[in-house]
């Protein structure tokens, strides 16, 4: 993973929101939610929802799809497997544990 969208993810990862938002979607799984979902759940303004959006967007952790006059949001989990594989793949000097055998829980 490219370093530089891993200091985007993290960086729109480390607000409240946004973070809220993402884990959501996690849960939600590969179906998503739409947009007006998502902010009732979370008690958010939609411009407050849609400006986390496009940070979480802009960092290619979450993908939009028109369905109709919605749009859903899902969790993108290749961006996620592919940061967390960035922050452990040099973990316990390169020998194998744990932390390196994550769970392809949601391949798309």
């Amino acid at each position: 993973m490219d370093s530089n969208l891993v200091v985007r993810a993290l960086g729109a990862l480390a607000h409240e929101s946004r973070l809220a938002i993402f884990r959501l979607l996690v849960v939600a799984g590969p179906d998503g939610m739409a947009a007006g979902e998502i902010a009732q759940q979370l008690g958010l303004s939609p411009s407050s929802l849609s400006f986390h959006l496009k940070d979480l967007s802009h960092a290619e952790l979450v993908k939009p799809r028109q369905d109709g006059r919605f749009i859903i949001y899902s969790a993108n989990f290749d961006a996620m497997t592919g940061l967390i594989a960035f922050l452990t793949e040099n973990c316990c000097a390169g020998a194998p544990c744990a932390a390196s055998d994550l769970p392809g829980c949601c391949e798309t």
